[in-house]
């Protein structure tokens, strides 16, 4: 017997749960903006802070420019930045106000002024005090109650015999008496209360008291009485104070006192500036702050980041000497080598139709002159070692000025090279070989910063929140001074984001 199967085509109705060419796993979520500045501490303890850019969708943008209407996102007021010292945490600065600066020659046209709180202290226990609390006021942090009740105010002390004539005008007897305002106008007085018998008033079943001399003119009777009757309409009050006195209510509880945020050469936005400028507008606040070094620290807000990560890298015994020595040595050559380059620049061309003999005999003469000179004398020489890719392997940053000693008799140099500044910025780490492999060497002088700008290394730190290390240098160039992210391969710097030269 035969069996015949027969076969029906069913539509697909639910979707499939991989599709080819779709990713099944979790998608990255957008992280939030990542702003970078640079906190300035003065000598006389007071801090400003420098935003330099923010990280928006994966790149970087100015942050003295972004969102400013009028004043940029990056310095709104209570922004919390996070100020890192090679990755470690130095502790908290909190935005209060910004300040604006039109300038010309200042290195940022923003800052902003706020709180900072180091590391391992406590918050300010201190509040604002907006004046002095009037008797019957309580101090209390819940907001003060007014009563009615006549048991809690004393009535004031009554004099045995009231004087018979008294003066117009009398300095009060306590300190909790307004002063009167002026001649022939009573003070403002509350209403008495019940059972009191103050001086100059009237008891029951008695009439008004007899008007003292010089208190009230006669053309004044229809305007003193409307006053004094106003004034009877107003409800008693037992804190003691007049009208004049009473306290100003303000919103919120202050944390601490607020900082003093007045610097030479900027203002808030919307303040008129005065028509003479201080002596010190247009200076930067390391010029006009006290006597000593300005620490520039570098700062993070962000809000979804990750937690800091240390890139400071623990040096082995005597293994940090013999790494400065050749640091030292490549720095030497790399200067040598600039200089060798502007004494063949500033020569004069050989003519097209000179002898090969005699154009060799003047390059080995060159070269022996050359190799007299003496090496370039190293000055301010700082180095400082990062462990910025996470294997223990160190990213070393040398730092230098540099002079060329007097040029023997008959060298190629001249006395403007020696008497010319170098400064010098090196970047290298050792590699499998334990030999030093360079990854930029920059060499400058000041008549060459629009070919080589001066880098002058801030600190370490992560700018985009991978949790590896950047570099962040002051650029000093042609065009004026500012700030540059770099990040370090095994190759060369690529740069992240310039602020004198925005892409």
């Amino acid at each position: 017997m035969a069996c015949t199967v027969s076969s029906t085509v069913v539509a697909q109705d639910e979707r499939p749960q991989i599709t080819p060419g779709e990713r099944k796993g979790p998608r990255k979520k957008d992280a939030g903006p990542r702003a970078v500045g640079v906190l300035q501490l003065a000598a006389n303890s007071k801090s400003t802070l420098v935003p330099i850019a923010i990280l928006i969708g994966g790149k970087f943008w100015d942050a003295t420019a972004y969102k400013a209407d009028p004043i940029p996102m990056a310095l709104e007021t209570g922004t919390v930045y996070e100020a890192e010292r090679a990755g470690s945490s130095m502790g908290l600065f909190t935005v209060s106000s910004a300040l604006h600066s039109k300038a010309a020659n200042v290195p940022s046209p923003w800052i902003g002024t706020g709180q900072w709180l180091p590391a391992g202290s406590e918050t300010a226990k201190t509040a604002l005090k907006a004046e002095t609390a009037p008797v019957g006021i309580d101090t209390s942090d819940h907001p003060p109650r007014l009563t009615r009740d006549p048991q809690k105010v004393a009535p004031p002390p009554a004099s045995s015999a009231p004087p018979s004539t008294p003066p117009p005008s009398t300095a009060p007897s306590s300190g909790d008496e307004p002063p009167r305002l002026s001649k022939g106008t009573p003070p403002p007085q509350s209403a008495p209360p019940a059972g009191s018998n103050p001086e100059g008033q009237a008891q029951p079943g008695q009439g008004p008291p007899p008007p003292a001399a010089g208190d009230k003119k006669a053309g004044d009777t229809k305007l003193s009485d409307t006053k004094q009757d106003d004034r009877a309409n107003i409800p008693a009050s037992d804190s003691g104070a007049s009208e004049g006195s009473r306290p100003t209510l303000r919103r919120g509880k202050p944390v601490g006192p607020l900082p003093e945020d007045e610097v030479p050469g900027y203002s808030k936005p919307g303040a008129v500036a005065s028509s003479a400028a201080p002596a010190t507008a247009g200076k930067t606040p390391e010029a006009v702050a006290d006597k000593g070094p300005v620490q520039l620290i570098p700062a993070i807000s962000d809000a979804t980041g990750p937690d800091p990560r240390s890139f400071a890298f623990q040096w082995l015994k005597d293994e940090e000497g013999e790494r400065r020595q050749q640091m030292t040595a490549l720095a030497k050559e790399q200067i040598r080598a600039y200089v060798d380059a502007r004494a063949k620049a500033r020569s004069a061309p050989k003519p097209a139709g000179a002898p090969a003999a005699r154009r060799s005999s003047q390059t080995a003469t060159s070269t022996k002159i050359a190799a007299k000179v003496k090496d370039p004398v190293l000055e301010n020489v700082q180095m400082n070692a990062y462990d910025l890719w996470g294997n223990n392997q160190p990213v070393l940053v040398l730092s230098a000025e540099a002079h060329m000693p007097p040029p023997p008799a008959g060298s190629a140099f001249s006395a403007i090279d020696s008497e010319l500044q170098y400064s010098i910025l090196l970047v290298a780490y050792p590699d499998t070989y334990n030999n030093l492999h360079k990854i930029y060497a920059g060499v400058t002088d000041k008549y060459h910063l629009d070919l080589t700008p001066r880098l002058e290394l801030v600190d370490a730190l992560d700018a985009d929140g991978d949790l590896r290390g950047e570099l962040l240098f002051r650029e000093t160039s042609d065009n004026g001074t500012g700030w540059v992210i770099y990040r370090a391969s095994q190759d060369k710097l690529w740069k992240l984001f310039d602020s004198l030269h925005p892409e």
